[in-house]
């Protein structure tokens, strides 16, 4: 599984760089508008593992009896909802996900997420309860050389309780990192996400999801705006 989140994380890199108008090559210096100038290799290269998803799901579902693995694989038209829904396209049809059990009972789902930071994606996990609730959520890997701390509990303990009503944005539920804005805002959409994710192919078929599907569709994530969607 780890394989297929770096496959995957790939992947959501090279989309961007393809959809991104005038960006350079793979290979070519990344110049950081920020910082005023162009990334060191070693900053190119930066890869911070915290920890592997089976420990995540351990983590994510502590009292459950069982947890199991799956792929969720996206059919074209609930991706285009999806998209519809959260305000920004996304490169992947399949997501990794974990779902804790006590009992023959669901007690949620985790679902694994790639999305773009500032240049490159990190990749971290998100509970989901059967409620629709996110839970907790962890960065398993971080790739940029800036903006790690969203790994903190004392940041991403604010995604706990967000359902899909939520706007999960900053300045209207979010309250940023000053310098870790990109990071913010990538993990902010990628918790809006999957929560669509989870409430369009499980809560909605079990009769829960029109209880909390009530996120306007108008209401665009950050993509739209940074990419043009």
């Amino acid at each position: 599984m780890f394989r297929r989140i770096l496959i995957t994380a790939f992947v959501c890199t090279l989309s961007l760089w393809v959809m991104a108008p005038g960006v350079k090559a793979q290979n070519d210096p990344i110049w950081d508008e920020e910082l005023n100038r162009y990334l060191t290799p070693e900053e190119v290269g930066h890869e911070e593992v915290y920890m592997a998803p089976d420990e995540a799901a351990r983590l994510m579902f502590s009292t459950s009896d069982h947890i199991r693995s799956e792929v969720i694989t996206l059919t074209p038209d609930q991706k285009k909802r999806i998209e519809e829904r959260i305000g920004w396209h996304f490169p992947e049809t399949t997501f990794d996900c974990f779902i804790g059990e006590t009992n023959g009972q669901i007690d949620g789902w985790a679902l694994i997420q790639n999305t773009i930071g500032k240049h490159k994606p990190m990749t971290y996990i998100v509970g989901i309860d059967p409620n629709g609730e996110v839970t907790n959520v962890e960065v398993l890997v971080f790739r940029e050389s800036r903006g790690s701390e969203v790994r903190k509990k004392r940041f991403n303990y604010q995604y706990q309780g967000k359902t899909p009503n939520d706007p999960i944005r900053i300045n209207r539920d979010i309250i940023n990192i000053s310098g870790a804005t990109m990071s913010v805002r990538s993990m902010s959409a990628g918790v809006k996400r999957a929560l669509i994710v989870v409430e369009e192919l499980h809560l909605q078929s079990s009769g829960m999801g029109n209880a909390i599907n009530t996120a306007s569709r108008n209401d665009k994530g950050f993509f739209e705006s940074l990419l043009g969607f």
